[in-house]
């Protein structure tokens, strides 16, 4: 018998920190990090599990996103790509996905506008007629603070407005066009459960996905759609150096248990999982990929 071991240690497979001190203005770009992030460009292989489904990703253009388009492509799906204005990023995804022999549309705009995500989801159905997988990712992450006064009214409306109201806007607007069968996956984090203050608006619009996944998922399987949600915990993504300190960015992740960040790679299978045949009988849940535990 061989004695060959085919495993590694999760904790060394990837970089670790740390890394260059860096930081960035809002928002973050992906291209600017260093070391730059996996998204599976070398290892993600797909196996079919979503032949020509179509996928509408939220946030699509970097970090988790991007991860998710570049699995769900190579799993067989046309990609439909909404992100704010970061046009570098996003035609690196729409390349990643193309490269990968799917098709993928990429569209800017605001989703916190109820309009923007009628034109969003218009223009899907323009391409492609349908949309098969709703993937509610994007997101808004201010600088860590430090008292509530901090917290400015505009600073906390755009954090809820980006990271929950826009779930309210994308989903009203995309379910006339997904029938039974559909599947909607929100992203939300570990935040929701052990929450930071430095981050607590960000962290309570986190919360707030746990509450309208479990709710949703109990309407739309009535009508055959299934709704999750993925509970991260710390990915290294371009939230880091636009949101922390140039210091704690170069040791982003080093205390946690895996004594590193996860890379967006490591999410996206959870997501295939979710939007697959695999995982229809999983509706109402959230997964974490957290490298801790921490969910109840």
């Amino acid at each position: 018998m061989s004695s060959a071991k085919n495993t590694t240690d999760p904790r060394q497979v990837l970089d670790k920190p740390p890394y260059p001190e860096q930081t960035q203005d809002t928002p973050g770009v992906e291209s600017q990090m260093q070391p730059k992030a996996d998204h599976g460009e070398s290892s993600y292989k797909g196996s079919g599990k979503l032949t020509s489904r179509i996928a509408l990703i939220t946030g699509g253009d970097s970090g988790i996103g991007r991860a998710v388009a570049l699995a769900f492509a190579r799993e067989g799906a046309d990609v439909v790509v909404s992100y704010l204005n970061e046009h570098e990023d996003a035609e690196g995804t729409k390349k990643l996905v193309e490269d990968s022999g799917r098709s993928c549309v990429s569209i800017p705009g605001d989703i916190g506008d109820d309009k923007h995500c009628q034109t969003v989801v218009q223009e899907t159905i323009n391409r492609f007629g349908r949309i098969d997988i709703l993937i509610n990712n994007a997101a808004f992450m201010g600088k860590t603070v430090e008292t509530m006064d901090e917290f400015s009214p505009e600073r906390v409306e755009k954090t809820f407005r980006t990271n929950i109201i826009s779930m309210f806007h994308m989903v009203k607007q995309t379910l006339p066009h997904m029938s039974a069968g559909g599947v909607i996956i929100n992203t939300t984090s570990i935040q929701a459960y052990q929450p930071e203050f430095r981050i607590l608006d960000y962290a309570a619009t986190k919360g707030a996905i746990v509450t309208f996944t479990k709710g949703l998922a109990n309407k739309l399987i009535k009508q055959g759609i299934r709704v999750n949600a993925v509970a991260p915990g710390p990915v290294w993504t371009p939230f880091i150096p636009q949101s922390f300190s140039a210091e704690e960015t170069a040791h982003f992740g080093e205390d946690w248990p895996m004594q590193r960040p996860a890379q967006p790679a490591e999410l996206a299978p959870s997501f295939v999982f979710l939007a697959s045949e695999d995982g229809r009988y999983v509706v109402g849940e959230i997964l974490g990929v957290t490298g801790a535990g921490g969910l109840p």
